[in-house]
This record gives C-alpha cells, sequence and structure tokens, in this order.
C-alpha cells in the first residue's frame, strides 16, 4: 500500500548506506592524511618525493594491515589546524635544542620518570593522536596507552622533580586541547571547555 509505514525503510535504506559509505572514505582519507605527515616527520624533511612515499606507504598499510573502524564525529578547522602546526613545530624545534644540549654537555647524566596522564577525551582517534604528536616531540615518549580509562603513560626525559612532571602533564593536556580545537566534534569542545581560536586570537 502507498504510504504504508512499512514502505518507509526501504526508501530510506539507499541514503543511509551511501552516508555508510561517504563515511567510512573520509575516515580513510584522514587516516591516510595523518599517516603521510607521520611518514614525513620521520624523515625529518617535508619534500615531494617523501609525501609521495608517504602516500604509498599509508595506502598500503591501510590494505594490508586495515585499522579497525575508527569513527570521525569532529569537524575540520582549518584556522585551528593551522594553529596547531605551528606550535607543535615551535616546541619540536625547542625539544630537539634541549635534548641536543643534554647530549654534547660533558659529564651530564638527565633524570628520567615515568607518568601518566589521563586525557579529556578518551575516544580512539583522540587518544592515538595525541600519543603520536607528543611521541613525535623528542624528549618524550609513550610507553602505554590504557584504552579504557584514557590514560597515556610517558616517558619523560631530564626531570628534576616534581614541577617538571606537572610541566610535562600540562602540555600533553594542552596538545590534547588543540587537537580536538582543530578537528574536535562540538560535545567534545564543549566537554574539555575550549572554544577554537577565531583567526587572528592566540590559542
Amino acid at each position: 500500500m502507498t504510504g504504508s509505514p512499512g514502505s518507509a525503510p526501504d526508501d530510506r535504506e539507499p541514503a543511509v548506506m551511501g552516508r555508510g559509505r561517504l563515511g567510512r572514505w573520509r575516515d580513510q582519507a584522514v587516516a591516510l592524511g595523518w599517516l603521510v605527515v607521520v611518514w614525513s616527520l620521520l624523515w625529518g624533511d617535508i619534500n615531494w618525493a617523501n609525501l609521495l612515499g608517504g602516500l604509498l606507504v599509508g595506502a598500503a598499510v591501510l590494505v594490508f594491515f586495515p585499522l579497525p573502524a575508527v569513527s570521525f564525529g569532529g569537524r575540520l578547522r582549518p584556522w585551528a589546524l593551522l594553529v596547531f602546526a605551528g606550535r607543535f613545530a615551535v616546541e619540536l624545534v625547542s625539544a630537539s635544542l634541549h635534548v641536543a644540549r643534554i647530549a654534547v654537555q660533558p659529564g651530564y647524566r638527565p633524570h628520567g620518570a615515568i607518568i601518566a596522564v589521563r586525557l579529556g577525551v578518551s575516544t580512539d582517534l583522540n587518544l592515538a593522536l595525541t600519543a603520536e604528536a607528543v611521541s613525535l616531540v623528542p624528549g618524550t615518549l609513550v610507553l602505554e596507552v590504557d584504552r579504557d580509562s584514557g590514560t597515556l603513560y610517558l616517558h619523560v626525559l631530564d626531570t628534576h622533580g616534581p614541577g617538571d612532571l606537572d610541566v610535562a602533564r600540562d602540555r600533553t593536556l594542552t596538545v590534547e586541547r588543540r587537537i580536538v580545537r582543530a578537528i574536535g566534534s562540538t560535545a567534545e569542545l564543549r566537554h574539555l571547555d575550549v572554544t577554537p581560536p577565531e583567526k587572528g586570537t592566540p590559542p
């Protein structure tokens, strides 16, 4: 019968399937983009050869070693993403110089410590991106990720007391906030009580 309740789900099914396919393609594209970024940072140089190599390696990883489904319910904010990239580059250079100074300082033996940092947003995507961003900065290494509690266990180089551990925790949570500002959902922004920076304002 026309207009019967039983016919409505059939009419909506193609649209729902289309959105599902679109969401999977979008998630794959986001994963590929991050793999290219990580590949380029590992080589220490961003050029066309590294970008092309990152695309090939990333595509191979996604095809032969498929990642578990990670839903992306956020929204890409270009200005906040640019702020994240700029601050990340500054911290990368600063940490590299600090580690280099430690390496060449005669007789100096730095002390390390292991700390636990519980993130505000415990989604798989946020855990992965925050862990990657923190690990890429010299002097900090992610040892373990507790998926259930959303906790990162980090090894921090060159600590002198509890104050340095607090600084490392705050720095990790700041990285998380920048990531959520850049690609997080509105609900995640409210959960962390942050707002995406507008153009021309500091993060």
